[in-house]
């Protein structure tokens, strides 16, 4: 995952060249969100902050899970524990992409950072969709 949000890339910006107000704050907790392609923009969608692709939390137990990143290094920092969904009480279809948020609730909170998944992943009735430790990723080039 390397693409940073238009709303991280203006307050990483305010923050290094701005002063007094314009300071970034980090959140003090960070949450993975899944994405399906529905819409067939999901990357524009995520790009703009726009949540329309997220997985329903209707009747699913689909909620975000919080994560934690090693320090950066080389221009990357990966996750350093797993990322372990609740099993699915519905289908949430195929999951293309993912997002870390600075919210906890589906349709809230903003973008960071966003990507698609290197191989979709179908998560039905009874899965559980894990993210293993050191396998997610962020990378500024």
């Amino acid at each position: 995952m390397s693409a940073a949000s238009n709303y991280l890339e203006n307050k990483v910006l305010d923050h290094v060249l701005g002063e007094g107000a314009r300071n970034f704050t980090s959140p003090a907790t960070l949450y993975v969100a899944l994405f399906n392609n529905t819409s067939g923009n999901a990357a524009t969608n995520l790009e703009a902050g726009t949540l329309t692709d997220e997985v329903s939390t209707s009747g699913t137990a689909y909620a975000r899970v919080a994560v934690d990143f090693a320090a950066a290094s080389s221009g990357s920092a990966s996750s350093n524990g797993a990322v372990t969904f609740a099993a699915a009480t519905a289908d949430w279809g195929t999951v293309t992409h993912l997002a870390i948020m600075d919210g906890d609730t589906e349709g809230a909170g903003n973008v960071l950072f966003y990507g698609a998944l290197t191989a979709s992943k179908i998560v039905n009735t009874g899965d559980t969709f894990v993210i293993s430790s050191g396998n997610l990723t962020v990378t500024l080039a």
